[in-house]
C-alpha cells in the first residue's frame, strides 16, 4: 500500500550511485541477523560489533531520510466563536466592540460568528419581529465585511446541539454559581420579578454551551462578559473532571478532556463605546432613548442630529486622558477607531478644536464610514435567497463540529445512544 510504504526520494545529502546501492544491499542483509550469523559462525544470531555499528548507521540514515521527506502535518488554526443578539438595532458599540474586530479575526483564526437568537428570548420580546431582526443582523455581519468563505455564519437556533448541550451542562452547574452572576442581578432588577423567567438565570449555561460545542480556543470578550467566560471555564473543567478521562474511556470513548478550556481574547483598547448621553454608561440597545446610540443603519440626517445633541462639557480643547471628561474621551475614541488614525494623530488634529468643529468632523467621518455598509446591507436584504444560502451553509459546517462534541458528551455521561 502506498500509504504504508511511501517511496523514498533521494536525499541530496547522501551519496549516489554504487554507494547508495551498497548501502541498500547492506541494509537488506543486516535486517536478517539469523542468516548472517549462521554463515559467520556467530552463535545465537548476535552480530559482530563492527556490523552492529553499520546496522545502526544504516537505520539512522533511513530514519533521517524518513523525517526529512515526511510532509509536515497541517497546523490547525485556533478557533474563535462569538455572536450578537438580534434584539433592537445593531449600533456603533456592537460594531466597534465586536463585528469590526471579527473582520480582522477571520483572517487569523477559524471563526464561527452566529446570531444568538435563543438568548434574545430571556426577556420579554416581540415574537413577530424576532425572525426579521435575525435576518437583518446576519445581513449586517456580511455588510460589515464578514466573509462566508472565511467564517461560518449561522443562526444559533438552527444548530439544535446548542440547546441539548445546555441541558446536559446544567446538570453539572451549581445554582449558586448562577446566582452570583452580576448581569442576572442587574437585568432582573430592571425587568421586575414578574417578568423574570428561568431563562434569564440559566442563559450563562447556554452561553457556555455556545462556546464549548465548538471546542473554542479563544472567545472575544468585553469587560462586561469576563464573568460569563470564567463561568464557562469552570463548567468545562467540572464536566471534564466528572465525566472525562478514564471514566469516559471505560464507556468506550477516547478518554481525555471532553472540552477545551477557552481563553479570553481581549479587544483593542478603546473598543468599548459609551452612550452619547452619558459617557459613563455603555452604549446599549436597551437604553430608553435612541439619542444615546448611533445605529449602523441610521440615515445621514439622524446621525447629524444625534451627534449635534450628544452630551459634551464646557472645558476648552479636547483630550483623551482626563477622567473628569468621559464624554470627550468617548467621542475622540470613536473618531480614532472609525478613521483608523493613531491616538497621537487624533490629538494633533483635534486638541485645539472647539466642540462645534469636532462634532462636524466626527459626523462626516461616521457618515463616510457607515455609508458603504448601508449600501451593501440593502443589496443583501434584496436577495433573500443569497442570505438563506449563507446561513444554511454556515449551520451545516457548525453542526458537523457541534454534533461530534454533543455525541461525545452523551457517551461520557452514560446515555444509551440510538
Amino acid at each position: 500500500s502506498p500509504f504504508l510504504h511511501p517511496e523514498r526520494q533521494p536525499n541530496p545529502k547522501q551519496s549516489t550511485g554504487s554507494n547508495t546501492m551498497s548501502r541498500a544491499l547492506l541494509s537488506h542483509i543486516l535486517h536478517r541477523p539469523p542468516l548472517l550469523a549462521s554463515r559467520s559462525g556467530v552463535r545465537g544470531g548476535a552480530l559482530p560489533s563492527r556490523l552492529r555499528a553499520l546496522r545502526l548507521n544504516c537505520s539512522a540514515a533511513e530514519a533521517t531520510a524518513s523525517v526529512d521527506e515526511a510532509p509536515a502535518p497541517p497546523v490547525r488554526k485556533k478557533r474563535v466563536v462569538s455572536g450578537v443578539q438580534p434584539t433592537g438595532m445593531v449600533h456603533l458599540g456592537n460594531y466597534i466592540g465586536a463585528i469590526k474586530n471579527w473582520v480582522a479575526l477571520q483572517d487569523l483564526y477559524e471563526t464561527f460568528f452566529f446570531i444568538v437568537d435563543l438568548h434574545a428570548i430571556t426577556l420579554p420580546y416581540d415574537a413577530p419581529e424576532l425572525s426579521k431582526a435575525t435576518r437583518s443582523t446576519a445581513a449586517i455581519y456580511l455588510a460589515c465585511g464578514i466573509d462566508s468563505s472565511k467564517a461560518s455564519i449561522f443562526v444559533q437556533s438552527h444548530v439544535r446541539a446548542h440547546i441539548e448541550l445546555m441541558w446536559l451542562l446544567s446538570s453539572s452547574t451549581p445554582i449558586g454559581w448562577l446566582n452570583k452572576m452580576i448581569q442576572f442581578k442587574e437585568k432582573s432588577r430592571k425587568a421586575g420579578n414578574e417578568n423574570v423567567g428561568v431563562a434569564l438565570l440559566t442563559y450563562p449555561v447556554l452561553m457556555a454551551s455556545d462556546i464549548l460545542l465548538y471546542q473554542s480556543d479563544l472567545v472575544p470578550v468585553g469587560e462586561d462578559q469576563t464573568q460569563h467566560l470564567e463561568l464557562t471555564r469552570e463548567i468545562s473543567e467540572r464536566v471534564n473532571n466528572l465525566y472525562g478521562g478514564r471514566k469516559w474511556k471505560k464507556l468506550g470513548g477516547r478518554g481525555g478532556s471532553l472540552f477545551k478550556v477557552p481563553e479570553a481574547l481581549i479587544p483593542p483598547a478603546g473598543a468599548r463605546v459609551m452612550s452619547l448621553t452619558d459617557g459613563l454608561s455603555k452604549m446599549s440597545k436597551s437604553a430608553p432613548s435612541d439619542l444615546s446610540r448611533i445605529n449602523l443603519l441610521d440615515p445621514k440626517d439622524v446621525i447629524v442630529n444625534k451627534i449635534k445633541r450628544c452630551k459634551t462639557d464646557s472645558l476648552p480643547g479636547l483630550e483623551f486622558d482626563n477622567p473628569e471628561r468621559p464624554e470627550c474621551k468617548n467621542l475622540l475614541s470613536v473618531y480614532q477607531i472609525i478613521t483608523g488614525k493613531t491616538k497621537e494623530e487624533v490629538v494633533s488634529e483635534c486638541q485645539d478644536m472647539n466642540w462645534g468643529t469636532f462634532k462636524a468632523t466626527l459626523t462626516d467621518a461616521l457618515i463616510d464610514h457607515l455609508q458603504p455598509i448601508q449600501v451593501r446591507y440593502e443589496e443583501i436584504m434584496s436577495d433573500p435567497g443569497y442570505l438563506d444560502s449563507i446561513l444554511l451553509d454556515g449551520a451545516g459546517k457548525a453542526s458537523e463540529i457541534a454534533d461530534a462534541t454533543l455525541n461525545n458528551v452523551y457517551q461520557a455521561m452514560g446515555f444509551l445512544r440510538r
